[in-house]
């Protein structure tokens, strides 16, 4: 029997075979690249995380500081994020978003294989590695997962990873995932975060050009930074809004009108400027108790007693009195030049200008020409000028003060938004100020500066720094004298006295070096005068006077002798502040405190603070002394407050050789204390004593803190006897190392 293929052409039998011959080639290549894909497949996937951890992954998160009506004071994170839902992420930054970078994000599963196949093509036609084309999916698996570098076997698992991502999850749990964790520059994470910071509005309230300046940053954060580089930035956005125009997102006329719009920035202050100091005595406290990883990730709520408005009139009202006390004393010079220190003038930056300027500041700025009649400057992106009338109050040439390259503080008037500034000319000789602001009833403190300038120095005056007190230490002296029994019209002779020490005779002197004679203690506290304080001091024996300081909260080191009662001995403004509020508060003192209440991420409350309250003296005591320091302000030291529309008592303090300046005051509400000096144990000036330098810092701040409010009446003392003191020379006290007043 023939075969059944012996009559066909052999062409057709050679055909046949080499088709045969091609498809088990192709065959045994398919099953080559499905095992060696396999393979592959089984390599990467046994080395990427399970993207099942998602439903439970929280990103870091800031930790962020609340006043007492909730309004953000500061924060602290590693990664400056503001976490958001789908729903607070509007549609237009969602298009926005979705037509520069993904167009098919609501489509694929994950990959888009037509772009990766051309951006491999263009790669390898470059020869360069496997990079672009990446979904917003693959993004977020690299963000998340993921190293950064470009190498192809880091875009498999990209890629597999954002299979795996998508399918456990839905597109908008995919795009709110990817909306909170994508760097946007300046430390800033996530659209609502970066919202915040460029445009100091939440992302809901985004509009289209600003949407898409934001969708324009993924790609570049650095190089497409609004602030570093607002050209390229525009252009970028530019490329995002002709992408939507081309999705149909929006219209033409919307595209116009959106590509000539100016790129404009409302730059977010950082929180943490407005009250450093505060914000710094909150952070040590929080990772003492809660870890540096809590603290800077955990995203914590932390409500504290600080109130925003009074904290802003008591920077003001500190900055504008050291610039009364700068100005008062005439211009120094000595400016730092930054040319002499070989920095070129285009490319210097002051540690100021992190923050965003704001009118009635103070700021270090750059002058960046000088001649005859003008000197121009620059602080951040702001210019001004200085002419001569500016700089007046120097009594000198402009010319002989200012030269290119100077540093020099100024003070800023107004703010252009074309970048056109007005300032005045101020100093910065190295005084310093603090104050602190509790209300008499919780002990919350309501407004706290430490110091000048926090960039400069974190050194807390508020709470650190341990200073002289001068005379604000004499009414500890006469509650002292009152609680034992003495009335305030009791008399004391204010006569040249001598004490015998074991070192040597020593004899005070008033601060006029004059003596009244006879005088009440009223007057005598009123007046401070020096010889009737130690008299009393020395009746009651200064140990006794130092317990009573004790128990009105003084725990620096007070030694036991008689100059303490003169105000010798170093106590903190935290601690006379605290301690003079007993006084209104009827002899109770309540423990200064900062925070109100903190929450964890959830909401769960982790610790609530609570008032704590201690009886310090007698009702009776307090209101007597609260006449008697009323007295101060109304007849005494403190007169010139006595003009505020608000009742005020307190005491005015100065050390010898003018080196610390003090008024202690309070209202029926609230207790403010405020010193001046500087760091070092040098000389204000003469005659710059607490009610010169101290004084007009508190009635500035307390006159804004007390607008509007209801201040209450002081409870008046009640009748008590008429005693003379009686007249005591015996010694009880070593040399005075400082004569106050």
């Amino acid at each position: 029997m023939k075969s059944l293929y012996e009559n066909l052409p052999e062409v057709e039998i050679g055909g046949r075979k080499l088709v045969g011959r091609v498809l088990f080639g192709l065959l045994v290549l398919v099953s080559a690249l499905v095992g060696a894909t396999s393979g592959l497949l089984l390599v990467y996937t046994t080395e990427l995380p399970q993207v099942e951890a998602l439903e439970d992954y929280r990103p870091s998160s800031i930790t962020e500081i609340y006043d007492d009506h909730n309004r953000v004071v500061g924060s602290f994170a590693l990664q400056r994020r503001v976490v958001a839902g789908y729903d607070d992420y509007p549609q237009v930054l969602r298009d926005a978003l979705v037509s520069i970078e993904d167009k098919d994000f609501y489509k694929h599963s994950g990959i888009n294989f037509w772009r990766i196949v051309g951006a491999a093509y263009r790669d390898i036609e470059s020869g360069g590695k496997v990079q672009g084309a990446s979904t917003l999916t693959m993004q977020l698996a690299r963000n998340l997962f993921l190293s950064p570098d470009r190498s192809f076997h880091r875009k498999i698992q990209e890629a597999l990873l954002a299979i795996q991502i998508e399918r456990h999850f839905t597109k908008p749990q995919i795009f709110t995932l990817y909306a909170n964790q994508i760097f946007l520059g300046h430390g800033v994470y996530g659209f609502e975060s970066a919202s915040e910071f460029y445009f100091s509005k939440p992302a809901r309230n985004l509009t289209l050009v600003e949407a898409a300046l934001l969708a324009g940053l993924p790609k570049g954060p650095t190089l497409y930074s609004p602030i570093l580089h607002p050209d390229k930035a525009q252009r970028r956005r530019t490329l995002v809004i002709n992408a939507m125009l081309e999705d149909g997102k929006i219209t033409a006329a919307q595209a116009a009108a959106a590509r000539e719009a100016p790129v404009v920035l409302h730059v977010a202050r950082d929180p943490n400027s407005l009250a450093p100091y505060f914000v710094e005595e909150i952070r040590r406290y929080l990772e003492g108790k809660y870890g540096t990883d809590q603290v800077h990730e955990g995203g914590l709520r932390v409500y504290t007693s600080l109130d925003v408005d009074l904290q802003r009139a008591a920077n003001q009202a500190v900055l504008d009195g050291l610039a009364a006390y700068e100005r008062r004393h005439g211009w120094k010079g000595h400016l730092e030049n930054v040319v002499a220190e070989g920095n070129v003038l285009e490319k210097y930056s002051h540690p100021d200008w992190d923050d965003e300027p704001e009118v009635g500041g103070y700021i270090h700025g750059l002058v960046t020409s000088a001649g005859p009649g003008i000197a121009t400057l620059k602080f951040g992106r702001y210019t001004a000028a200085l002419g001569q009338p500016d700089v007046a109050w120097t009594q000198q040439k402009l010319a002989d003060i200012l030269n290119a390259g100077d540093i020099c503080y100024v003070k800023i008037v107004t703010l252009g938004a074309n970048g056109a500034a007005r300032v005045t000319l101020e100093q910065d000789s190295g005084a310093q100020g603090a104050l602190l602001a509790l209300d008499n009833t919780t002990g919350a403190i309501k407004a706290m500066v430490g110091g000048r300038d926090f960039n400069d120095s974190k050194f807390d005056r508020a709470t650190q720094a341990l200073r002289q007190v001068g005379s604000s230490f004499k009414p500890y002296v006469y509650t002292t004298v009152i609680d034992q029994g003495a009335s305030p019209d009791d008399t004391v002779l204010d006569e040249p006295v001598s004490f015998e020490t074991p070192s040597g005779e020593y004899s005070p002197h008033n601060y006029d070096e004059k003596f009244e004679g006879i005088i009440t203690l009223r007057r005598a506290l009123a007046q401070s005068r020096n010889i009737p304080a130690l008299k009393l001091a020395n009746k009651v024996g200064i140990k006794t006077v130092i317990d009573y300081a004790e128990r009105f909260g003084i725990t620096s080191k007070l030694p036991p002798y008689l100059p303490v009662a003169l105000g010798s001995a170093e106590i903190t403004l935290m601690e006379q502040t605290s301690a003079y509020s007993v006084f209104p508060n009827d002899g109770v003192r309540v423990t200064p405190r900062y925070i109100t209440r903190v929450t964890d991420y959830e909401g769960r409350v982790l610790e609530e603070d609570f008032p704590e309250v201690k009886d310090v003296i007698s009702e009776r005591t307090a209101r007597i002394m609260t006449a008697m320091l009323r007295e101060v302000v109304l007849h005494g030291t403190a007169i010139a407050a006595a003009k505020l529309p608000f009742p005020a008592a307190g005491k005015t303090g100065t050390t010898n050789d003018f080196t610390d300046a003090w008024f202690m005051g309070f209202t029926p509400t609230m207790t403010c204390g405020v010193w001046v000096g500087y760091d070092e144990k040098k000389s204000l000036g003469a005659k710059e004593t607490g009610a010169h330098a101290a004084l007009p810092i508190w009635m500035n701040f307390m006159t804004v803190a007390m607008a509007g409010k209801d201040a209450g009446d002081f409870q008046p003392p009640p009748a008590t006897p008429h005693n003379v003191a009686q007249k005591v020379d015996t010694p009880d006290a070593a040399p005075a190392t400082e004569e106050s007043h």
